[in-house]
C-alpha cells in the first residue's frame, strides 16, 4: 500500500508548481515528531506561524522545531553531496541543532537521558560511555552507506502487518 501511495505521489509531484512546499511540509512533521519524543511539543499552526518569522508569533518550542527541519534539509545535502554519510556529518548536523549550547560534538560527559518535563520520570538514558558512542554512531554510520549501495527497500514488507 505505501509503495503505492508513493507511486502515486511520485507521479502527481510534477503538477505542482511549488514542489518544496510539499517537501517543507514533510520535514516540518518530522521535526514535529521527532521532537515530541524529547518533550518538545508544538501545533501545526504554530510551526507554520513561526516561519512567518514574526515577532508576536514566536514560540520557543516551534522555533526548536523549525531549527530540527532546517538541520533535517542540512543533513540532506551533506549526504546528498558526497553520496554517504559520515561521522563528520554527524557531528556538524548535531552542531546546528545545538547552536548556543556549550560544546557541541560527540557527548564526552556522562548524564544525560530524557526525562518527563511534568512528571520527573527519567524515559530513557542514552549511552553514556564516550566510546560506546563513537562505536554505536560508526555502526550507524556503516549500516547506512552500506543499505544505501544495496538499494534495500526503505518500506519492506513485514508479517504480520496490517494495511491501514
Amino acid at each position: 500500500m505505501a509503495h503505492r501511495r508513493l507511486a502515486e505521489l511520485k507521479g502527481v509531484a510534477p503538477l505542482l508548481p511549488n514542489q518544496n512546499l510539499l517537501l517543507n511540509t514533510l520535514a516540518l512533521q518530522e521535526a514535529k515528531d521527532s521532537s515530541a519524543i524529547e518533550n518538545i511539543i508544538t501545533s501545526h499552526d504554530e510551526l507554520y506561524k513561526q516561519q512567518l518569522d514574526i515577532p508576536q508569533f514566536n514560540n520557543a518550542a516551534a522555533k526548536e522545531v523549525g531549527r530540527y527541519s532546517e538541520v533535517l534539509k542540512l543533513g540532506h545535502e551533506r549526504i546528498k553531496s558526497k553520496g554517504q554519510l559520515t561521522l563528520e556529518d554527524l557531528v556538524a548536523i548535531q552542531a546546528a541543532l545545538v547552536i548556543g549550547e556549550p560544546g557541541p560534538g560527540i557527548r564526552t560527559r556522562p548524564g544525560t537521558k530524557v526525562v518527563n518535563q511534568a512528571t520527573g520520570e527519567v524515559i530513557y538514558t542514552p549511552p553514556q560511555d564516550h566510546d560506546q558512542i563513537v562505536e554505536l554512531l560508526e555502526r550507524l554510520i556503516a549500516f547506512f552507506n552500506e543499505a544505501a549501495d544495496q538499494n534495500l527497500d526503505p518500506l519492506p514488507v513485514r508479517e504480520n502487518s496490517s494495511v491501514l
